[in-house]
């Protein structure tokens, strides 16, 4: 069994910290300056999420917390988590000066109940490039049913595991990575980072994991949530296939050619009890 992911990740994703604050891609200068401003992915979400006014809202692995301040500027009350401390440090700097009815706590996903409460959330939300970190998706099921009081909401908008399968090899398509989750996980080494700027890093190497569709809802219905919607997408808010993808605005890239093929993302929610 895989021991070391969370260590080696999270070297990685602090050391992408400073790039990630300066970016275009975040745009942490926008929420200082624009009151209203939100999140290109929460937009996108804001016709499915609905209204969230008076919400108490946990997102899960929530990073530097754009997102989460999005969703608290929608009307919620938001407690973020993430497993870095750095970003949550820089995720707490941002609600603090943006006034955003957001707090963030340093944690493993997998301990989010026993950290944040079990049963006290109306919503739990979870953005794109999250599931891909965790080993276990069963375990994270029950964490999800854990955190929701009855009548809560899952809102998960996330890569979609065939985009994760693939590979660009000669300028073509191909099915090379697992599509379902395996004990071992795949590694990455990568000096680069979606926000699409080069910055030296001493710890480019990432341990993750796909996880098949099949396998996301089970784990959410074995943990006797419903699901209320599965909807997929032909675009990913990240060019996830550099050289073959094209930007078609409000943060979305999809394929140049023939997208139909190719199922990007997914918008998953589900409901805790009947």
């Amino acid at each position: 069994m895989v021991t070391d992911y969370q260590e080696v990740n999270r070297a990685n994703w602090d050391d992408r910290l400073p790039t990630h604050l300066a970016s275009e891609y975040y745009s942490v200068q926008r929420y200082l300056a624009e009151p209203d401003f939100i999140s290109d992915v929460v937009r996108f979400d804001r016709p499915r999420l609905g209204d969230v006014s008076g919400l108490r809202g946990a997102h899960l692995q929530c990073h530097i917390g754009t997102d989460t301040v999005s969703l608290a500027r929608l009307g919620a009350s938001m407690t973020g988590l993430d497993f870095s401390g750095a970003a949550v440090e820089a995720a707490q700097t941002l609600a603090f000066n943006t006034r955003a009815d957001a707090t963030f706590v340093q944690s493993d996903v997998y301990l989010a109940a026993q950290v944040l409460g079990a049963g006290e959330f109306d919503l739990v939300y979870t953005g794109v490039g999250s599931l891909s970190w965790l080993p276990n998706i069963r375990r994270w099921g029950s964490v999800i049913a854990d955190l929701l009081r009855p009548g809560g909401r899952l809102f998960i908008r996330e890569d979609h595991p065939v985009l994760l399968s693939t590979k660009l090899r000669d300028g073509q398509l191909t099915l090379e990575r697992p599509y379902f989750e395996q004990a071992e996980p795949n590694i990455g080494k990568s000096g680069t980072t979606y926000v699409g700027a080069d910055a030296k890093r001493a710890h480019t190497v990432t341990k993750w994991w796909n996880h098949g569709i099949g396998q996301i809802i089970t784990s959410l219905l074995d943990a006797s949530l419903r699901i209320t919607e599965f909807t997929e997408h032909d675009s990913v808010p990240w060019s996830a296939l550099p050289g073959v993808m094209e930007a078609i605005g409000e943060g979305e890239y999809r394929l140049m050619d023939n997208p139909q093929r190719l199922p990007h993302t997914y918008t998953l929610q589900a409901v805790k009890g009947p």
